[in-house]
């Protein structure tokens, strides 16, 4: 029933079962039911329509009431979140990737007047902010649970599929992970490092599809991200120049979790390991 149907229904009902009780009790009932009696049976006989059908009416009301305001409320962080995924988009973004452009080319005018500076690290931090910021874009672009009592943010694994499927990737997925019990920064710390490793791929494999693999709980568990594509030379530990890894493996390390990175031309796989298996 329609909110507007509903209400006519409250309104009317209580009207016509009086009307007809009346006209019952005068036309039918006077030889049997006093005037006396009838008049105490008039109210009882409205409180007992009031309990049996206007109650659950009213609560119906209160029902469609209380899910109209949650609808209105999510429609509006819905509305502030995307304005702020835009400003983030349109200023900070963009005048990180300016800035990149710019030490880039300061870089590229040092070498051509012969003197030497590191602008590693300088790339490295732009770099880091820059993904910082994209990644709060893409958290604030995920819709939260329009259903009171859920949390707002959703399962790792559908992140998981959003972000393949952002960078077009087809995506062979085995998530056996358990998400109870995990806290809102280990969930956003392991998102995170999802994130950069299927970004990764996706821009440096030249890959078309990638496998993530994940089992266990919050106290032990392992996930799994492999392609195939081109891989990559492990010079060192550090993976000195590639900043998605550095990045990765300091996320990794604060969590206390183990990351291992496998590569040869072909497959390149990395391991989250954390728990029993990261001992």
């Amino acid at each position: 029933m329609s909110y507007k149907f509903t209400k006519w229904l409250i309104l009317i009902v209580p009207t016509l079962v009086v009307g007809v009780w009346e006209v019952v009790r005068h036309q039918f009932l006077m030889p049997y039911v006093s005037m006396e009696l009838g008049n105490v049976l008039t109210p009882i006989l409205l409180f007992a329509v009031s309990i049996t059908l206007l109650y659950r009416w009213f609560a119906y009301l209160e029902r469609m009431q209380e899910e109209l305001q949650r609808e209105r409320a999510l429609k509006a962080r819905l509305e502030q979140r995307e304005q702020l995924a835009r400003e983030l988009h349109d200023g900070i973004a963009q005048s990180l990737f300016l800035l990149s452009v710019k030490v880039d080319r300061a870089e590229r005018q040092q070498q051509t007047a012969g003197s030497a500076y590191d602008w590693n690290e300088l790339r490295k931090s732009i770099h880091e902010v820059n993904r910082y910021v994209r990644e709060a874009i893409s958290d604030l672009r995920i819709p939260p649970s329009s259903r009171e009592g859920e949390a707002d943010e959703a399962s790792m694994s559908a992140i998981v599929r959003r972000i393949a499927a952002e960078q077009q990737l087809a995506l062979r997925l085995d998530w056996q992970l358990d998400e109870a019990d995990w806290s809102a920064k280990a969930k956003m710390e392991l998102v995170s490092c999802l994130r950069e490793a299927v970004i990764n791929a996706a821009k440096h494999a030249s890959v078309k599809d990638v496998e993530i693999s994940a089992f266990g709980d919050a106290q032990d568990f392992t996930v799994r991200i492999t392609d195939h594509g081109c891989g990559f030379v492990q010079d060192d530990t550090t993976y000195s120049g590639r900043y998605g890894l550095r990045i990765m493996r300091e996320r990794a390390n604060e969590m206390g979790w183990v990351l291992e990175v496998a590569s040869r031309p072909g497959e390149t796989t990395i391991a989250i390991r954390g728990g029993g298996d990261s001992r």
